[in-house]
């Protein structure tokens, strides 16, 4: 294996969206710096099972929509 051509790991402080920080092995900056996060699997809806909508203002959904409408979908 090739001698000093992998990043250099080591422990960051995460800090999630509720304020909760948790400690992980990452690449981000240096040793000891903290990441925000904006998004995190405790407020993102993918992983809370929330629901999300649809934005779609005259776009592919609409046009599809459009295209099907007599078939009942």
């Amino acid at each position: 294996m090739k001698q000093d051509i992998h990043p250099d790991y080591h422990f960051i402080d995460v800090k999630m969206t509720d304020g909760t920080i948790v400690k992980m092995r990452s690449t981000y900056g240096s040793e000891g710096d903290t990441l925000a996060l904006d998004i995190d699997p405790s407020a993102h809806p993918a992983w809370t099972g929330g629901n999300a909508k649809l934005l779609d203002a005259g776009g592919r959904v609409s046009k599809f929509k459009k295209k099907y409408e007599g078939l009942g979908f």
